[in-house]
């Protein structure tokens, strides 16, 4: 079976492509996955003997370049995007069985289209249940369009959503499927995510609500209620050694915190290196800091902290005394599996802020209160990460997490394509 994989996003969501990808390749089925171009994408990819192909502009420059993309920029990239789909996706897409896809909606939307033309099984998945209409939460406000504020209806607000993302991508992506030769989809957001999309996050850290709040009432809402199919989070093995740097400062002394954030610039900090090491050190901690997208380094000469590259989170995580990160699906959940504290800074209003409050809400660390943190603000959630009983919830729930996420979705995937 041949099978494509797409999406249009960061480091966090691609690297669950990858999973998933090598678990397909092992049950016998020939993978690409279709992504940005990234250097580091590519490298990822190819160097899991996966076949790359690059589509859409590079992602980095968008995030941490000196213009950051606006509101009004968004109608416009986003059909750059949905017109890279038909392009692009629809050569690598040929002669495959089924298409998955994950990440932003019009890149989705232009996936599915490509899919019912080629006539391939479409699967859109989540990484995150925030991003799935639901009556358990609201949507999150979409660029240049603002939520009424005097509208707390979660049904009435997710109509309202579904009006934006038409408003924003519809143009756009009808004109696409015009060319080839399709009908105009009336409802983007609904078309891209299916009535059964799937959710890629484990059971425990992120579940599916998908029982109604109000009682005595039709199914919520009304004609589009979501039959999500929950398959675990799709991560790998990771057995790769610690650099020899790393495993010498692990050794010199007690348990050091991690700070990092990714794919994240921290945009609202003009001196979160200082930040983070300093409240660190203020709780008697050595620290460990990533660079990442923020450029993270040594704030001088102390022998008490260490700025790495890329580096084996499964084997570094465990040995750390806490985990101080943006809120990423794929960070959260390797800390909350190695059964470690953590201190989540989020980002952005979407997934990482959900993520934050589920880490508080399980009581295995800190949702930072937004994301611009001071020595102080930042030393006190550590203070709170760092307490004993942190670390025995943090533990247990480890112990109840699943593992193979990625397996059951590639079962999944390939029994789909072969119905």
């Amino acid at each position: 079976m041949r099978v494509v994989l797409s999406t249009y996003d960061s480091r966090g969501g691609v690297e669950p492509l990858v999973a998933l990808a090598v678990r397909l390749r092992q049950f016998g089925a020939e993978v690409r996955v279709c992504a940005p171009p990234d250097e580091e994408f590519g490298a990822r990819l190819t160097g899991a003997g996966i076949g790359f192909v690059p589509v859409g502009p590079p992602v980095r420059p968008l995030v941490t370049g000196a213009a950051h993309p606006t509101p009004a920029d968004v109608p416009r990239r986003a059909a750059q995007l949905i017109g890279e789909q038909f392009d692009k996706l629809t050569a690598a897409a040929e002669g495959c069985d089924v298409l998955l896809a994950t990440g932003l909606l019009p890149v989705a939307a232009g996936a599915r289209s490509v899919a019912e033309k080629l006539g391939l099984h479409y699967v859109y998945a989540s990484y995150q249940a925030v991003t799935l209409p639901s009556p358990h939460h609201p949507p999150h406000p979409r660029p240049g369009r603002p939520l009424p504020p005097d509208v707390t209806d979660n049904r009435m607000l997710w109509k309202l959503d579904a009006e934006s993302a038409n408003a924003l991508f519809g143009e756009a992506l009808n004109s696409h499927r015009a060319a080839f030769g399709l009908s105009p989809v009336a409802d983007v957001r609904d078309y891209a995510f299916t009535g059964r999309p799937w959710l890629a996050a484990d059971p425990i850290l992120g579940p599916w609500q998908n029982e109604s709040p109000w009682q005595n009432e039709s199914p919520w809402p009304e004609g589009t209620d979501l039959d999500v199919v929950q398959t675990g989070a799709w991560t790998l093995p990771d057995d790769r050694p610690l650099h020899a740097e790393v495993e010498a400062f692990l050794a010199a002394g007690p348990a050091p915190v991690f700070a990092g954030f990714g794919s994240m610039p921290l945009r609202g900090s003009t001196d979160a290196a200082r930040v983070v090491i300093e409240a660190i050190r203020a709780q008697g901690r050595r620290a460990v800091v990533a660079e990442g997208w923020a450029a993270l380094d040594l704030i001088d000469d102390r022998d008490d902290c260490l700025v790495i590259g890329e580096a084996n989170h499964q084997a570094l995580f465990p040995r750390v005394a806490a985990v101080v990160h943006h809120g990423g699906a794929g960070t959260t959940t390797t800390a909350a599996r190695a059964g470690v504290p953590q201190v989540v800074v989020p980002q952005q209003a979407v997934d990482q802020t959900y993520w934050a409050g589920r880490v508080a809400a399980l009581g295995i660390g800190v949702a930072h209160d937004g994301p611009v943190p001071t020595v102080e603000s930042l030393s006190a959630a550590l203070s709170a990460a760092l307490a004993p009983a942190t670390r025995v919830r943090a533990t247990a729930v480890a112990g109840e997490m699943s593992t193979d996420g990625a397996a059951v979705a590639a079962r999944l995937l390939l029994e789909s394509g072969a119905r």
